[in-house]
């Protein structure tokens, strides 16, 4: 028992070095769930406990669970693309995003040290606002010229930059957590969250300078910045009959520390915090061999302002002579700095599991989120298109005995284009252009399960 939970431990110390490195983009940049059977189920986990990751799901679950830690990897594949026509400027093109193969690790612990009570850690990841477009598409003889001044600079990426294009944010989040029974069927617990991101960008020098930032030098190609910071997380859930359960929880905003390397690019001198979103589940048993589960979440995007601040108030930023009004305040870096003009969003999930016998379970779910990008904010989120709005996803978990088990889950989210006029159209191009982006994903994960 002593070297299962210093091996589990061991596993979940170790896997902070390497969550961080993914992307991870369906719900927003949230994942859609964290678990390989919770993402077999289309994320769906606040009324069911299958698996040791209630410190980002619903830690008042756990103690429903056994002891047991779980280790896994999953390829994941994001698929981006932007472009832009209609300009008669020479700066329309389109591009396709590299970087489309990512690893995730996922680990989880939970020790039922009394029938009332579990501990336990999770180590988790989220990303998915990450891309990276070659550069070169559009040549000298363009409006990309004019926005450098008329000095030549090309050729340039497709916001008129140099060399690639793209930004790379990643954030991990290790939380240890507690869950009580307090009364039969009843459980609280709690989940202090401990969050670490890290953040670069680059290929945006056409707004590196004094007319669209507060802070030049500090737009962009500053390699890696990082910052740290404190939440927590908090749920609930109740059996409440045989084949009727209930659960919720809810995650704070997590202040984290600035982006000093990137002042000039997000809102409030850096700024990039967590927001807080809410679950609410129910999961149903009509037969011993069957559950489905239904999850409600919400996500406050709103909560950050460099994610949600309106990317058209750039416009009010640049001086009246070139068609704005020369407010300060509305600059990239600024208190009202323009952001990604990302929106709250609700997300629907919903899984089954079916048990085929002692050793056979398998399942399979959908995910309907709302899109928190608008067609008037689509010329940022070139950078970050978290724009799929359907996932479909399957799985299946083998017992080869009573302690191993071993789970495997495919997801699928469909392919979504969100289609809007160019900020580029509010610097004098000849003709209005549109812009396009787009995104679909593929994941296929193992894990290993060890129950002791």
């Amino acid at each position: 028992m002593k070297r299962a939970k210093l091996t589990a431990l061991c596993l979940a110390v170790a896997a902070g070095s390497t969550v961080a490195h993914t992307a991870f983009a369906t719900d927003g940049y949230f994942a859609n769930g964290y678990g390989l059977k919770s993402i077999a189920m289309g994320g769906a986990a606040m009324a069911v406990a299958l698996e040791p990751f209630g410190g980002a799901t619903n830690p008042g679950a756990m103690s429903f669970l056994g002891n047991e830690w779980q280790l896994g990897i999953a390829w994941f594949s994001p698929n981006r693309e932007a472009s832009r026509t209609g300009s008669l400027a020479g700066i329309d093109a389109s591009v396709d995003s590299g970087s489309t193969n990512f690893f995730i690790p996922e680990v989880g612990v939970n020790w039922r040290i009394r029938p009332d009570l579990a501990l336990g850690v999770t180590v988790v990841g989220n990303g998915g606002m990450n891309t990276d477009y070659p550069g070169g598409q559009i040549s000298n003889a363009s409006a990309c010229t004019e926005f450098w001044g008329k000095q030549p600079k090309g050729p340039y990426n497709l916001l008129c930059g140099q060399g690639d294009l793209g930004v790379d944010m990643m954030q991990l989040f290790v939380a240890p957590y507690a869950s009580w029974q307090f009364a039969g069927g009843h459980s609280i617990g709690i989940a202090p969250v401990i969050a670490y991101q890290r953040f670069k960008a680059e290929g945006l020098q056409v707004f590196d300078n004094p007319v669209f930032s507060t802070s030049p030098g500090n737009v962009t190609n500053n390699g890696y910045a990082s910052s740290w910071g404190v939440g927590v997380r908090v749920g609930y859930m109740g059996q409440l009959t045989d084949w009727l359960s209930i659960g919720g929880s809810y995650a704070s905003k997590i202040s984290m520390g600035d982006f000093d390397e990137y002042k000039g690019l997000f809102a409030e001198e850096g700024g990039f915090d967590i927001p807080s979103n809410f679950s609410l589940g129910v999961a149903f048993r009509p037969t011993s061999q069957w559950i489905i589960a239904l999850d409600f979440e919400r996500i406050y995007y709103d909560d950050v302002p460099s994610v949600n601040n309106p990317s058209h108030w750039i416009g009010y930023c640049v001086p009246p002579q070139m068609g704005g009004a020369g407010l300060n305040n509305y600059c990239l870096g600024a208190s009202s700095g323009a952001g990604f003009g990302w929106q709250p969003i609700d997300v629907w999930k919903i899984g089954v599991q079916y048990q085929i016998n002692d050793r056979w379970q398998v399942r399979a779910g959908y995910n309907h989120t709302d899109n928190p990008i608008g067609p008037s904010d689509v010329t940022f989120n070139i950078l970050a298109p978290g724009v799929v709005k359907s996932q479909y996803s399957l799985g299946v978990t083998y017992r080869d005995s009573k302690e191993h088990e071993f789970t495997f889950a495919g997801m699928y989210a469909a392919h979504n284009e969100v289609t809007g006029p160019s900020l580029f159209n509010d610097f004098g191009l000849p003709a209005p252009a549109t812009e396009t982006i787009g995104m679909k994903e593929y994941l296929l994960g193992a894990a290993y399960s060890f129950k002791f």
